[in-house]
């Protein structure tokens, strides 16, 4: 056994080697300790990992760790002192952000407000004295859940005019409320109860302006347009709630 003295190419550390070689024929086993400097066992420890791969200590892994929450909460207090600062008086920036929004919240809000209000539609100003062209419709419908009574066949009946009155009404609330025929409409009129199923003559009565009256009657007061809007009110009732005043809505005629 022999000491030799070896210098680390690295930090130009010295250590020894302690070699042992059996005696004989130069066929013994060898073997070698080396006496390693601490540096050079903390590196050697970082090659354990799997596939011999390398793998930091614990006390750096902890280090980089604390380094990387120190620098987030430098930077949120960063933030937080930027915030705090003083730009004014006693305002402070924090604050100035939020009066900011608020003001741009309430600007948007006036805005809506203010264009809900000025806007005026062109088609809802008009002079309704001006609609002096009187335009009929004429018809009949049966009341499938009215019982039938003598008395209806006489209109100067009390029983015929409060049928005729809560009918009238009911078509004079199904016009008025179209966006399309309601400034046209005129009256609604319930002129006669026939036949032991009680069939209903009515009237419906339109006004229109004179300059307009060829263009309403091919289009917005065209029977058509009037016979689908009482039609489509009718499929829209409820049996139910309708009771006796309910309208058959396959027996509607219009002429």
């Amino acid at each position: 056994m022999e000491l030799q003295t070896m210098t680390n190419g690295n930090d130009g550390a010295a250590y020894f080697s302690e070699e042992q070689v059996s005696a004989g024929n130069g066929d013994g086993a060898a073997y070698r300790f080396s006496a390693l400097p601490e540096t050079d066992r903390l590196l050697s420890a970082q090659t354990t990992g799997c596939n011999r791969g390398t793998v930091p200590p614990d006390h750096a892994v902890e280090a980089q760790i604390n380094l990387e929450n120190m620098e987030e909460t430098s930077a949120v207090c960063r933030v937080k002192q930027e915030l705090n600062e003083v730009i004014f008086w006693r305002v402070r920036l924090w604050m100035a952000i939020i009066f900011l929004f608020l003001i741009i919240i309430a600007v948007i809000i006036i805005s809506m407000l203010l264009c809900s209000v000025i806007h005026e539609d062109k088609d809802d100003i008009f002079d309704p004295s001006s609609f002096n062209v009187p335009q009929y419709f004429n018809g009949s419908f049966q009341l499938p859940n009215l019982v039938f009574k003598e008395e209806l066949f006489n209109m100067s009946s009390i029983e015929s005019q409060t049928l005729a009155g809560e009918l009238q009404e009911k078509l004079a609330d199904l016009y008025r409320s179209s966006p399309a025929l309601g400034r046209y409409f005129s009256e609604a009129d319930i002129y006669a109860f026939r036949n032991q199923s009680v069939i209903t003559d009515y009237q419906l009565t339109f006004l229109m302006p004179a300059k307009q009256q060829d263009q309403l009657r091919n289009v917005t007061l065209s029977r058509e347009m009037v016979y689908n809007v009482f039609r489509q009110f009718l499929y829209d009732q409820e049996p139910d709630e309708s009771g006796y005043i309910f309208i058959d809505p396959v027996s509607l005629k219009m002429f």
